[in-house]
């Protein structure tokens, strides 16, 4: 699932990255109208996020993953042969729907279905293994683009996706016959009895979190390159900078892999959210060499809270229910992805790089408060 999933998020997430300039250069579309595919594809699999979780829950992971396969081929093959707007945001439509049942919130609620509250390390595993999809996505894509051409490439990755994809998902993930491998604790037996209010304004406090996340990190991932040459930094450096985030979160998911198991959740999500406000408070500085510096704390913490996504709700809920819960987590999430590069875009364009840091951080200051309110015991599900 490791390997899907860079198969996923480098054929979805960032595959306009390398193909929006060809797609707009060729078939004769904005740039806003060739990106906006991925914000439209990101609101359909918001809306289809929650149905997915509920099918996992019942029946497992394998169907939903298998599905996805099939239509992110379905979806990137149409997209390679699109000849007008409508039919390529049809493509994305498609994308979307895979997107739920195939990116990590899927990924997390088939291994909590299969694994349990025993899940923790496979989650770990899995975005450990995902955080390469750009790092081999961008140039694996860049290659075939200019080999084969943009409609070429999208017809490549939709193959891989149907030969390689659908394959591991229908083969190697267990059925619901054989779940779960493990026996699920609901921590019933753990937990402190909390009631049903308590426990929906505990879900409403990781969901705010994750979904404030969610925008200040789409935003950053999108304008990250602009805010710094704004702020004087030279076009070479500023790539450079850009180039820490991608380490910085693998060694960070290493060492939670490594030493972080024995770590509540809750406190990984705190660490995770103080290292990404800490860096963004040092970009302000708008100084090259505490840039650097800055950026590695920021991809550091994004790295973990990639983690605590997957196994926060988990520890604290329990694994009865986990895949409904993902499902509706991710629909706020998905959201904020879809809307934070066009706010970010906005605030950037109209006040300038410092006030968009400074409002990040504010976003941020924010999530370090909720994650202090969040407890270290399990709760009850919702």
């Amino acid at each position: 699932m490791g390997f899907t999933q860079i198969l996923a998020w480098g054929s979805t997430y960032y595959l306009p990255a390398v193909l929006a300039a060809p797609i707009a250069r060729d078939a004769g579309w904005s740039i806003t109208s060739v990106v906006g595919g991925l914000s439209w594809g990101m609101l359909v699999a918001g809306a289809t996020s929650p149905a997915v979780g509920r099918h996992i829950d019942r029946y497992g992971g394998r169907a939903a993953m298998a599905c996805s396969s099939l239509l992110l081929s379905v979806g990137i093959a149409t997209m390679g042969v699109a000849e007008n707007l409508p039919t390529y945001y049809f493509a994305w439509t498609l994308i979307g729907v895979a997107m739920a049942a195939g990116l990590y919130d899927a990924a997390f609620s088939t291994l909590g279905r299969l694994l349990g509250e025993g899940a923790r390390t496979s989650i770990t595993g899995l975005t450990l293994l995902g955080g390469f999809a750009s790092t081999l996505g961008w140039p694996a894509i860049a290659a075939m683009e200019e080999w084969l051409g943009w409609r070429g490439t999208c017809l490549s990755i939709a193959a891989a996706h149907l030969l390689i994809g659908l394959p591991i998902h229908a083969l190697m993930i267990p059925g619901s016959a054989k779940q779960p491998l493990r026996a699920v604790v609901t921590g019933s037996t753990t937990s402190t009895t909390h009631n049903s209010s308590q426990s929906r304004v505990l879900f409403l406090l990781i969901g705010t979190m994750l979904t404030v996340l969610a925008l200040v990190v789409s935003g950053i991932s999108v304008h990250l390159l602009d805010a710094l040459k704004q702020l004087g930094i030279v076009t070479a450096v500023a790539l450079a900078i850009g180039m820490v985030i991608g380490p910085a979160q693998v060694a960070a998911r290493i060492a939670e892999f490594a030493m972080g198991r024995n770590l509540h959740p809750t406190w990984s999500a705190r660490i995770g959210v103080v290292l990404c406000l800490f860096g963004l408070g040092l970009l302000t500085c708008g100084k090259p060499w505490l840039a650097f510096v800055a950026i590695a704390l920021y991809g550091a913490g994004n790295g973990i809270l990639t983690i605590t996504r997957g196994t926060l709700p988990l520890a604290l809920f329990g694994a009865l229910g986990y895949g409904s819960r993902m499902g509706l987590l991710a629909r706020p999430v998905l959201i904020a992805q879809a809307c934070g590069p066009i706010l970010a875009a906005l605030v950037l364009d109209t006040f300038g790089p410092l006030l968009l840091l400074i409002m990040f951080c504010c976003l941020l200051a924010v999530c370090v408060a909720i994650s202090f309110r969040l407890p270290v015991k399990s709760h009850p599900a919702v």
